[in-house]
C-alpha cells in the first residue's frame, strides 16, 4: 500500500473556497470484476462474462449526459469508473441513486472500478491541469490498466465525446480504442433504434442548452445550509408539493404528519398560490417553504372548476385562508418520465438549423410544458412521447428536456394504455430468456414431478383432508384453497388455509425474485393484465388447480367446537390435492339446497356422488358457520363494512373478457375473505412475534379526523348523525343513517367514508412502536398479507419469514440471513409504492374505457348516455353526483362560465338562462326570471353523459343536467350489466378495429402490433384478483368503495 495526498477544492458554508489535503492510499490489487481474470482478484458479486468481444469504459461525460443509454440492457461489458461515479454524485442525488442501482442490479452487466485506489491505473491531477482534463485522463489510464490486467484477451473501448481526447488517446495503445458515443452506437449496435434516437434527443438538449437567455423569471433557491438551518430553527417548513389536478396553474399545498401535530393552524397544510411562488418545483418535489405573512394569506377555491387543469374566468368563491407560502428551496427532485403531445405547427416555436425548440405539453395537467429540441417537430404532431426534464433554471419560464421514445398517435388505445403505465412509473417489459431459464418445465413431452426429498419434508394432506377452493367462475390462478374437518370425536374443528407455495419455485436472490421485487404486484387494466411472475408459475404450477398434486404453506387450527376458540395452530409446508375447485354461485347453490352440478361428481355413480356431494355439503355448512363467528368477532372489535361492488366477468370461448356484469352479493364471498384475513392475522402474530424488529406487517392507520368533513357535512345535511371518534363508532353510525326510502343514500355515506381512509401500509416492525400496528378497517392488532403470493411481492417476503419462523421452532437455522429492518422498511416503501401506481393506473383505465364507450355515440340521441344520478355533495356553483347506472362520480354544473344557470321548468326539464346561484348546506338554489329551482342532496336528476376531448390531455367524460327528476326510462329498465356490457364490448371492438388497420399497413406482420408485442404478457385478466382485491374495476365505484376487507386488507 502506497501512501499519497489528494487535494480537494471545497466549498465552506459561506460559500468561500477551501483547499483540503487528504492522505490517500493506493493498493496494487483492487478487484477488477472480470471472469477473465488471471491475477486472482477477490471479485465478490457481479463479474463481466468472458465471451464478450471488448469491454465499454464511459468517460466522465458519457456517464453524467448520457446515463440513460448506458442503461439499456443490451449494452454488456461497461465498467464504471470511480471517477465518473464521484462526477455524477457531485451532480445530484437523483442521478447518482440511478446509477447505484444500476451497479446494483445483477440483470445489468456492469461493474464499478475503483480505479483511484489502483496503483497503476492512479493519475495524479497536475498542476494547471483542468478537472475535466485530468478526469479523462484517469478514465483513459483505467482503460489502459483493463486491457493489460486481463493480458490483451479482450479489446477495451473508451467512449467519450470529447474530440481532443479522442485526437490524443486512439492511436496510444492497440487494443485501447477510444471513439465517440455516435461511432460506438453505429459501429456496435446499428439496430438498436431506441439507443440512437435517445442519443440525438439528448445531444440537442445539450447543445440548446448552451444558448439560454441570461434574463432571470425565478428566484434562486437558496444554499443547502440555509435550508438546513432554516428548517432546525422552525423558519422553513419541508413536505411533498402536491399541485391541485383541477386547478394546476393556481393551487399547489405541502402537507406532512410532523405540520399538523406541531401546529394546528397547518393541519390542513400550506398553500402555495401560483406558478411564481412554486419556484420550478414540479408536482412530486420534496421543498422548503417559507411562510408569507398572514396578510398575504389565501383559501382554496370552492366552486366546481370547468375542468382538469383550466382556470376559471372571473370572482371565485374561496375558504377561509390558510397558511400560504413560497418555495425557497428544493431538497429532492422526484422527477420521472413524462408523457408528453407534440401540438401542431403555429409558427411561433423558435428553431435553429438543426432542430427546432417545442413547448410539448404534458399528459398530465399537473406538470409545466417542457422545451424539447427535435428535429423531428412535424412527423410528431399529435402524437404521444416520453420524455425527461433535463434541467430547469431561474432563467427560463419553462424546464428543458429530451424526448426518449415516441408511443403512438394520440387517442389510439394502445397509445393510450402506454400512457397510463407510464404516468404511473410501471414498467413491465416480458420476462427475459433468462428468467424464464430458471423456471420449471411442465410439458406434455416433460410433465413435472414432485421432488422426492420435498414429499419426505412435508407434511402430506392430500388422502387426510378434504381440500377445495371457491373462485369466480373460470379462475385459472388459484391462490388458496380451504378445508374443514371434524376431530377428536366431534370435540374439536380443524380448519385449514392453504396457500401455494410460491418461494419454492422462486429463490431468494434469482433473476425472477428480483423481477417479481421490481413489479411488486401484478397490474390490472380493464383489457389486460401484467404478471408479476411468468406464467408457467402464477397459471400452472403455483396454482392450486383440482386433481392435481401441489406444494402449499398451510395454517391449522384446532378450534374448540362449542365456543370455537382456538385450542393449537399448526404452520407448515405440505402436499394437498384439491377435490374440488367451485365457483361462488355453485357453492351458494349448495348451501341454499338448490339443484347444481358439481363437474368432479359427473362421472361418479349416484352412491359415490351422494357420499362425495354429502362430504362437501358439510363441509361448506360447517365453513360458512366458523366464518360468521370470525365475523362477528371482528364486528364487536369495531371493523368496518363500507360500500362494494361486485362483478363477474364473461369471458368468451378464447377466454377473453367480453363483458363486466354486476352480480349480487354471496355470503360465500364474506366466508372466503373471513379465511383469507383470519390467516393473515394469524401468520402476522407468528412472524412478529419470531422476528420483533424485522417483520413485514401492513397496518392501516386511524383517519385524520378533517378527511371525514365531506362525510360528516353530507350526512348532517341529510339528517344522519356520523360519529367518527373511533372505527367501532363509525360502523355503528353508518348502520343507523339509512332512508327507507332510498337505499343509495346509505351507500353514498358509505362511499365518502372510504375516500376518508387512510391508505393501508406494509412496513418493518423495527421502525414503530407496537402501538402503531394497528388496523383500523379490519380491527385487528396486527395484520400481513400472506394469502396472495402470485400476485404479490409482500406476500412472498412474509412465507420467507414465516418459513425462517417455523424452521427457529424446530431449533433449525434459517436458511438465509433475513433483511435487517431498514432494509425491510426500503422493501416496504417500494412496495406501497407501487401497489399506488396499480391502483392509480387501475382507475385510469377504466376510465378511458368509459369515455371509448361513450365516445362512440350521440349524446342526443342515444340513450345509453341518459343516466339516473344522485347528487351527493353541493359545491358553490354545482353539485356532485354519483351515477350508479356506470359507477361515475363527477360534477354537474348549475352556473357556467357565462354567468347562465339552471332553470328547471314545471316538467322538470332543465335550460340555461340568466340569473344567479345561492349554496346552502343541503341544498342549491338557482334564480332566474323564471323563478327558483332548487336541488336538494340525496336527490335523484337525470344527466345527460358526453366526453370532453382534448389531444394533449386523457378524454374526461362531462355530465350535464337535463331533468331535476329521476330518470325514467320509456322502455323496461334494462338489468345495469347491459351498459357495462356495451362499454367492454365497444373497446374489444375498437381494438380489434385497430388490431386489422396494424395487420394492412404491416402487410405480414405479426397479428399484434409492436407495443401489443413488447408490453402485454396476458390478454386476459387474472379473474381471481379482479374480482377479489379489485372490485371496483368494472366502471362501478372509482373511488376505491369496496369493502374495506378488500381495499385496506
Amino acid at each position: 500500500m502506497i501512501k499519497t495526498e489528494k487535494i480537494l477544492h471545497l466549498k465552506s458554508c459561506r460559500g468561500r473556497k477551501v483547499r483540503v489535503v487528504r492522505e490517500h492510499y493506493l493498493r496494487e490489487t483492487v478487484p477488477c470484476y472480470s471472469s477473465l481474470c488471471q491475477a486472482d482478484c477477490e471479485n465478490d458479486g457481479k463479474v463481466l462474462p468472458g465471451d464478450l468481444t471488448h469491454y465499454v469504459v464511459p468517460d466522465v461525460g458519457v456517464v453524467v449526459d448520457f446515463l440513460e443509454i448506458l442503461e439499456f440492457r443490451e449494452l454488456q461489458g461497461i465498467v464504471f469508473t470511480q471517477t465518473a461515479c464521484q462526477a455524477v454524485q457531485r451532480k445530484g442525488r437523483r442521478q447518482y441513486n440511478r446509477l447505484r442501482h444500476l451497479l446494483k442490479d445483477p440483470r445489468h452487466d456492469c461493474v464499478l472500478f475503483a480505479n483511484e485506489f489502483q496503483e497503476y491505473s492512479y493519475c495524479e491531477r497536475e498542476k494547471g491541469e483542468s478537472q475535466e482534463r485530468w478526469q479523462t485522463r484517469c478514465v483513459y489510464s483505467a482503460a489502459v490498466w483493463y486491457h493489460n490486467h486481463l493480458a490483451g484477451m479482450i479489446d477495451v473501448l473508451m467512449i467519450t465525446d470529447d474530440q481532443e481526447a479522442i485526437a490524443q488517446y486512439s492511436s496510444l495503445n492497440s487494443g485501447v480504442y477510444v471513439i465517440s458515443v455516435q461511432d460506438f452506437l453505429q459501429n456496435f449496435w446499428p439496430d438498436l433504434q431506441a439507443a440512437h434516437d435517445l442519443y440525438s434527443s439528448i445531444s440537442q438538449a445539450l447543445q440548446e442548452k448552451e444558448g439560454e437567455s441570461s434574463q432571470r423569471e425565478f428566484s434562486e433557491h437558496l444554499p443547502a445550509e440555509v435550508l438546513e438551518a432554516g428548517i432546525k430553527s422552525g423558519r422553513y417548513i419541508t413536505g411533498t408539493l402536491n399541485i391541485s389536478k383541477h386547478r394546476a396553474q393556481n393551487e399547489a399545498s405541502i402537507m406532512t404528519e410532523a405540520l399538523s401535530n406541531k401546529n394546528k393552524d397547518l393541519s390542513w397544510g400550506v398553500l402555495v398560490f401560483g406558478v411564481k411562488n412554486r419556484n420550478r418545483a414540479v408536482h412530486g418535489d420534496v421543498v422548503v417553504v417559507e411562510l408569507l405573512p398572514k396578510s398575504e394569506w389565501r383559501g382554496k377555491v370552492t366552486a366546481l372548476s370547468e375542468g382538469q387543469g383550466e382556470e376559471k374566468s372571473g370572482e371565485e368563491t374561496e375558504s377561509q385562508p390558510m397558511p400560504t407560502g413560497r418555495v425557497v428551496g428544493i431538497l429532492q427532485r422526484n422527477w420521472r418520465d413524462y408523457v408528453v403531445t407534440f401540438p401542431p405547427r403555429d409558427g411561433t416555436q423558435s428553431q435553429s438549423r438543426n432542430s427546432q425548440r417545442i413547448l410539448a405539453v404534458p399528459w398530465d395537467h399537473r406538470i409545466p410544458k417542457i422545451r424539447i429540441s427535435t428535429q423531428q417537430a412535424d412527423a410528431l404532431q399529435d402524437h404521444r412521447v416520453v420524455v425527461r426534464i433535463d434541467s430547469w433554471e431561474s432563467t427560463s419560464l419553462y424546464p428543458n428536456g429530451h424526448s426518449v421514445r415516441v408511443l403512438g398517435r394520440a387517442g389510439e388505445l394502445e397509445t393510450e394504455v402506454q400512457t397510463i403505465l407510464i404516468e404511473n412509473c410501471i414498467h413491465v417489459p416480458p420476462f427475459s430468456d433468462a428468467q424464464l431459464r430458471d423456471m420449471p418445465v411442465n410439458s406434455p413431452e416433460k410433465p413435472w414431478t414432485m421432488d422426492p426429498a420435498q414429499v419426505a419434508e412435508r407434511r402430506d394432506l392430500r388422502e387426510t383432508h378434504l381440500v377445495f377452493s371457491i373462485d369466480p367462475q373460470g379462475c385459472e390462478d388459484v391462490d388458496d384453497t380451504l378445508s374443514i374437518r371434524s376431530i377428536a370425536g366431534g370435540k374439536l374443528l380443524e380448519l385449514g388455509v392453504h396457500i401455494a407455495d410460491v418461494t419454492h419455485f422462486v429463490t431468494e436472490g434469482s433473476l425472477t425474485d428480483l423481477e417479481a421485487r421490481t413489479r411488486a404486484t401484478t397490474y390490472y387494466l380493464a383489457d389486460r393484465r401484467y404478471d408479476m411472475l411468468p406464467a408457467v408459475l402464477s397459471a400452472d404450477l403455483c396454482s392450486l388447480l383440482g386433481g392435481v398434486d401441489r406444494y402449499a404453506m398451510s395454517v391449522l387450527w384446532e378450534l374448540d367446537a362449542e365456543t370455537l376458540a382456538v385450542t393449537k395452530v399448526w404452520y407448515g409446508r405440505t402436499i394437498i390435492r384439491s377435490s374440488f375447485q367451485l365457483h361462488y354461485e355453485l357453492a351458494q347453490a349448495l348451501l341454499n339446497g338448490e339443484p347444481a352440478e358439481v363437474p368432479e361428481l359427473e362421472k361418479l355413480t349416484s352412491e359415490e356422488k351422494d357420499a362425495k356431494l354429502g362430504q362437501l355439503m358439510q363441509a361448506l355448512e360447517m365453513l360458512t358457520h366458523v366464518a360468521r363467528h370470525l365475523r362477528a368477532q371482528r364486528d364487536r372489535g369495531g371493523a368496518l363494512e363500507l360500500e362494494g361492488v361486485e362483478v363477474r366477468a364473461q369471458l368468451d370461448e378464447e377466454r377473453n373478457i367480453t363483458a363486466l356484469v354486476p352480480r349480487q352479493p354471496l355470503e360465500v364471498h364474506e366466508t372466503v375473505a373471513e379465511c383469507m384475513i383470519y390467516a393473515n392475522h394469524w401468520v402476522a402474530r407468528k412472524i412478529q412475534e419470531a422476528f420483533p424488529h424485522q417483520a413485514l406487517l401492513r397496518c392501516h392507520p386511524h383517519p385524520r379526523e378533517e378527511f371525514f368533513s365531506q362525510l360528516v357535512e353530507s350526512a348532517t345535511a341529510g339528517g344522519f348523525t356520523i360519529d367518527t371518534r373511533t372505527n367501532k363508532a363509525l360502523a355503528d353510525s353508518l348502520d343507523r343513517a339509512v332512508d327507507p326510502q332510498d337505499p343509495l343514500v346509505n351507500r353514498l355515506l358509505r362511499m365518502m367514508a372510504t375516500t376518508a381512509m387512510s391508505q393501508a401500509l406494509y412496513f418493518s416492525t423495527g421502525l414503530l412502536a407496537q402501538d402503531q400496528f394497528y388496523h383500523y378497517g379490519l380491527a385487528l392488532d396486527r395484520y400481513t398479507h400472506f394469502t396472495s403470493p402470485i400476485r404479490r411481492y409482500a406476500d412472498i417476503v412474509v412465507h420467507r419469514l414465516l418459513t425462517a419462523a417455523i424452521a427457529m421452532d424446530t431449533g433449525a437455522e434459517p436458511g438465509k440471513t433475513l433483511s435487517g429492518h431498514k432494509e425491510l422498511d426500503e422493501m416496504a416503501l417500494h412496495i406501497n409504492n407501487k401497489n399506488r401506481a396499480a391502483k392509480r393506473a387501475q382507475k385510469l383505465s377504466v376510465e378511458l374505457f368509459q369515455c371509448l364507450f361513450f365516445k362512440e355515440r350521440n349524446p342526443q340521441t342515444d340513450l345509453c348516455c341518459v343516466a339516473n344520478a344522485a347528487i351527493y355533495a353541493i359545491r358553490d356553483n354545482g353539485v356532485l353526483v354519483f351515477v350508479p347506472e356506470y359507477g361515475v362520480k363527477a360534477p354537474v354544473y348549475l352556473k357556467n362560465r357565462e354567468g347562465q344557470v339552471v332553470s328547471a321548468g314545471q316538467d322538470g326539464s332543465c335550460e340555461w338562462q340568466s340569473g344567479s346561484v345561492r349554496r346552502h348546506s343541503d341544498h342549491i338554489s338557482t334564480s332566474c326570471i323564471c323563478g327558483t329551482s332548487t336541488f336538494r342532496l340525496f336527490e335523484h336528476i337525470t344527466v345527460r353523459i358526453s366526453v370532453h376531448t382534448t389531444n394533449f390531455h386523457a378524454d374526461s367524460l362531462h355530465l350535464e343536467i337535463i331533468s331535476n327528476k329521476p330518470h325514467s326510462s320509456a322502455e323496461p329498465q334494462q338489468p345495469r350489466s347491459q351498459g357495462r356490457s356495451q362499454l367492454v364490448q365497444a373497446v374489444v371492438r375498437l381494438a380489434e378495429e385497430a388490431s386489422l388497420q396494424a395487420q394492412e399497413r404491416e402487410a405480414r406482420g405479426s397479428k399484434l402490433s409492436r407495443e401489443e408485442r413488447e408490453y402485454r404478457q396476458s390478454k386476459s385478466p387474472n379473474l381471481y384478483s379482479l374480482l377479489e382485491e379489485v372490485r371496483e374495476l368494472a366502471l362501478m365505484d372509482l373511488e376505491r368503495t369496496a369493502q374495506v376487507c378488500a381495499t385496506t386488507a
